[in-house]
């Protein structure tokens, strides 16, 4: 008997489980910038407090750069979720999905330069905007490109890496920059604060960085709606054997790429190679795990509050940040370069758990977290405002 997907309109708890499940990823890495000028050190040597290193080894090869391509081809399934609902509902798609994506934005420009300037939310938004022109293409096209348009600048971007390294394998440390973070986010005032705050914002996403930002993140958005167009976490069960193969190769391949700067040296190229290609594969790898796990009704409902932070995944990354800034910046309890990372990371961790706890107690009464609710309102108040009007 062949297997049926879900009703578009039914919640699919696996996706929630998996944008839980970034969420914690996404701290946990974030947390090193929370509480350290990371930009600006070469991690291998910044963190040598006892216990560092090996939690810095453990967060580099399982954590850094597999948890924001999950999200981002999350990202690009929620998308193409919104664009199946809107043809199965025959209504246009792209002005409201451009009205959402301009909310996101907003939320994303408030997030970066008045809470913290490591914000991916403008770029998502952004990302959204360019996958709107794309997402009627064939779903092998979307794929295709998305690897196409991923595989070839960043292949051709690590073959300089490696013609660089031998000129240079050193790492950059900015000095000055290190001392102006300390010196702002530690002990600064709020205005010191935001000006280091927009100098870090510029720092990650000038011209030339968004370019490769674009190359980076626009082809996991695509990848994961050409994946929504095909209903693959909602067919897992029909496809078990695909999930299977991606489980197992993408752990190997992406364990074994994640691994090359410890295997060989630690370099630029090496943990390029490490992070651009290692990290996808890795992502890819849970995605599929969480995907099997969610079949299981047990486990299923042993993760739960899991799936319900990611049901409220915006409110939970940015009180992410607002918790993480208060603890760590001068308006708060000033402890800003003053913490180990294996105490940062414990930190992480506790954070997280409050935050399944308040995202337990939040859905027992409300069917979306706050700043879902405040984002819904935003996007369709006027709409529903007017279609109430019009039916009276």
């Amino acid at each position: 008997m062949r297997l049926q997907p879900v009703a578009l309109d039914e919640r699919v708890e696996a996706i929630d489980l998996m944008r839980g499940f970034a969420l914690l990823g996404i701290l946990l890495i974030n947390m090193l910038a929370f509480h350290s000028p990371l930009y600006y050190t070469d991690p291998y040597t910044w963190f040598d407090a006892p216990g560092d290193t090996a939690t810095f080894s453990f967060l580099d090869v399982f954590i850094q750069a597999s948890f924001y391509p999950l999200f981002a081809m999350l990202f690009g399934y929620g998308l193409g979720i919104q664009f199946l609902r809107a043809e199965a509902r025959k209504k246009t798609f792209a002005p409201m999905a451009a009205k959402r994506l301009s909310v996101l934005l907003a939320f994303g420009i408030l997030h970066a330069f008045l809470i913290w300037y490591g914000d991916i939310l403008i770029t998502y938004a952004v990302m959204g905007f360019l996958l709107i022109g794309m997402i009627r293409l064939d779903s092998k096209w979307l794929l295709w490109l998305g690897i196409i348009i991923y595989a070839v600048p960043q292949t051709l971007l690590l073959l300089i890496m490696f013609a660089a390294v031998a000129l240079d394998s050193s790492f950059y440390v900015g000095i000055q920059e290190v001392q102006n973070s300390i010196a702002a986010y530690g002990g600064g005032t709020f205005a010191e604060i935001f000006r280091q705050r927009f100098d870090d914002w510029m720092y990650g996403n000038n011209p030339l960085n968004y370019i490769i930002l674009i190359v980076t993140i626009l082809p996991f958005t695509m990848v994961g709606a050409a994946a929504a167009k095909w209903r693959l976490i909602e067919r897992a069960k029909e496809l078990k054997k695909m999930w299977i193969g991606l489980a197992a190769g993408g752990l190997i391949i992406g364990l074994l790429l994640k691994l090359a700067p410890y295997i060989f040296e630690p370099n630029i190229a090496m943990t390029y190679l490490q992070e651009i290609f290692g990290g996808p594969l890795l992502a890819v790898s849970y995605a599929a795990i969480i995907a099997l796990l969610a079949q299981n009704a047990g486990i299923s409902k042993l993760l739960r509050p899991l799936s319900k932070a990611g049901r409220m995944s915006l409110t939970t990354y940015i009180t992410q940040s607002v918790i993480a800034t208060t603890i760590f910046y001068s308006y708060g309890l000033g402890l800003y370069g003053q913490v180990s990372l294996l105490t940062g990371t414990l930190m992480a961790l506790g954070i997280f758990a409050v935050q399944l706890i308040f995202a337990e107690i939040w859905l027992t009464k409300f069917s979306q977290g706050p700043l879902e609710m405040l984002w819904r309102k935003i996007t369709y108040g006027l709409n529903l405002e007017k279609s109430n009007k019009s039916n009276n």
